[in-house]
């Protein structure tokens, strides 16, 4: 008996995520700026083998998700205007808000406060002692 096409509405094409609360703490997404975000989306995918999903608007142009395991991937983003090109891990995080406020208080800097990119998806980016940027995601 053939199948019957399931139709998107309009609240199941957003995306949305489910956390997965035994990866918390763990780097679960690596964002990669790129002048070329498509360049490096090709090269990647012959490169290392990695799998894309649909590329998704994004304030900054098209965000492109990649899975390079079960419980890891990443985004390839377009630069910013005064960006270089660069990586940063993204953490796992319970709540993004409160892992936001603690780094905060342990002496990190504000890059950008907890935003919600999707459903189920909060990101923040702080600047760790010693400058080092950290994403951090979660609901």
């Amino acid at each position: 008996m053939p199948r019957k096409r399931a139709t998107k509405t309009a609240t199941s094409a957003a995306p949305a995520h489910v956390p997965t609360p035994g990866l918390y703490g763990w780097i679960t997404h690596t964002e990669l700026a790129s002048d070329d975000p498509v360049a490096t989306k090709t090269w990647c995918a012959a490169m290392f083998g990695w799998t894309f999903k649909p590329s998704m608007p994004s304030p900054n142009g098209e965000y492109h998700l990649f899975a390079f395991s079960e419980t890891g991937g990443g985004g390839i983003r377009q630069t910013h205007a005064t960006e270089t090109p660069s990586s940063m891990p993204v953490v796992h995080v319970a709540d993004a808000k409160a892992a936001f406020d603690k780094a905060l208080s342990e002496g990190a800097h504000e890059i950008m406060p907890p935003t919600r990119v999707m459903e189920g998806v909060t990101v923040a980016v702080i600047r760790a002692p010693g400058g080092v940027p950290i994403g951090l995601s979660g609901p």
